[in-house]
């Protein structure tokens, strides 16, 4: 069997079940947030009785993120619903915030979820993680299955901790070759979804494989795995091997079972990349599959970047803009906006050194070249959000974002340009204020 097959057969508690079998599965962790927690409590309540407990409080975590640095009325109730479920549940994760003004006063806000579970050690090998978010996908970095599921799912979920799954066939990507320096995960995931298309991979877990995926950190992983979706994916899923081991030391204290795809497990499709043949890539509007290399972008206009999300706003995220930018030594020439995923990534933004900057911290680098200053941690204006929501897109304009989506509208104005890009990618944009390919600042 594949991985996700095998995770699928223990969870089902199943010796043998092949793509296409329907089964009921035990979920080891539900996460939900402001978003899509009212209306899955709503379901629970309405199905369950509104007297109803959870099946288990320590593996339900609530995570408020998406929209809560805004006046706007109906997202600050939300916020408050969750919260209120939360103490009548006794929901042990809960990671609140309640002083809106400074961010910093709510020790236990954490921001964009995804980032989150991994920090906060929810994320584990083998288990079953589902999230009422199409990114949850992000955590089959860790080698486990994860998947977005809807609000009905998730009341369901919270009341049984059980959900009827579709085993899915299995794509393997085998990624080999040397790295270059000017690439980074997304461009490798940007490659994918522009081979393969945003339905390639429709109810289908793509495998990471190969040299190139056992040389990534845990962040860049995470990375490739987030954007699996994009393609139609069910699941993302990266073998856990020592890199996923070591991240994990210290942030959970629960056991895990790694699993393995044997070595006679049938895949849909192998595809082979040579990474060492690839170039720094963008997605034009208005698809993650419209792929072109960034250097045939070189006379597209820019009016702003955006550098954030689950996808783009990690602590690694962020040193790679600082490195581009510290090897230009220049100015920012169109608004740069920095929106780190979580507390922790502010706080290394503002106390990690950047390799070869004599101690300079990333807060320096990005204030040295002009960029805005590092905002609250949450999901920003990666999706838009309420009219206040910081850095979102209010006018036509065209923007290189180290997000996600570019679908009209996604950021605010259904007239706005979204390039989506890595962070190298987006920094050497910011200081051209054209699409620009960052290895014009990085040899």
């Amino acid at each position: 069997m594949t991985m996700t097959e095998k995770i699928f057969s223990r969870a089902s508690e199943k010796s043998q079940l092949i793509p296409g079998e329907n089964v009921w599965v035990n979920i080891d962790i539900l996460m939900t947030h402001d978003v899509c927690g009212p209306g899955s409590i709503g379901i629970f309540k309405k199905e369950f009785g509104n007297d109803a407990k959870v099946w288990d409080r320590e593996k339900v975590v609530i995570i408020p993120d998406h929209y809560i640095f805004t006046s706007d009325e109906r997202a600050n109730r939300n916020v408050d619903i969750i919260r209120d479920f939360s103490h009548e549940q006794g929901i042990k994760y809960f990671y609140d915030i309640k002083d809106l003004s400074n961010f910093k006063a709510n020790p236990d806000y954490k921001g964009v979820c995804h980032v989150a579970l991994a920090q906060e050690g929810h994320c584990r090998p083998g288990e079953v993680l589902v999230g009422t978010d199409s990114h949850t996908c992000t955590a089959g970095a860790f080698g486990q299955f994860a998947t977005g599921i809807g609000n009905t799912d998730a009341g369901f979920v919270l009341g049984t901790g059980k959900l009827l799954l579709k085993v899915p066939p299995t794509l393997r990507f085998v990624l080999d070759g040397e790295m270059p320096d000017y690439l980074l995960a997304k461009d490798l995931i940007l490659q994918i979804i522009g081979e393969i298309s945003v339905s390639g991979a429709t109810y289908k877990a793509m495998e990471f494989v190969g040299s190139t995926v056992e040389s990534l950190t845990m962040e860049e992983r995470m990375t490739l795995c987030n954007m699996v979706v994009e393609a139609g994916g069910k699941n993302g899923i990266v073998p856990a091997d020592a890199t996923t081991f070591k991240y994990l030391e210290g942030k959970t204290s629960l056991p895990y079972e790694p699993v393995y795809s044997d070595g006679d497990a049938r895949f849909l499709q192998e595809y082979r990349i040579d990474v060492s043949k690839l170039e720094p890539l963008v997605a034009k509007p208005h698809s993650p599959d419209n792929r072109a290399l960034a250097r045939e972008c070189k006379d597209v206009k820019i009016d702003r970047v955006y550098i954030g999300s689950c996808t783009g706003g990690k602590t690694e995220d962020f040193q790679a803009a600082a490195r581009v930018l510290l090897a230009s030594g220049e100015k920012v020439k169109v608004p740069t906006f920095l929106v780190p995923a979580t507390q922790k990534v502010w706080m290394d933004i503002y106390t990690l050194p950047v390799p070869g900057s004599g101690g300079k911290t990333m807060s320096q680098i990005f204030e040295a070249a002009g960029c805005d200053t590092p905002t609250s941690p949450s999901c920003g204006a990666c999706l838009g959000g309420p009219k206040d929501t910081y850095a979102r897109i209010n006018e036509p304009q065209v923007c290189v974002s180290t997000t996600n989506r570019n679908f009209p509208g996604r950021m605010g104005h259904k007239d706005g340009q979204i390039y989506l890009a890595s962070p190298y990618t987006a920094a050497a944009s910011a200081l051209t204020g054209f699409v620009t390919d960052p290895r014009d600042f990085l040899h």
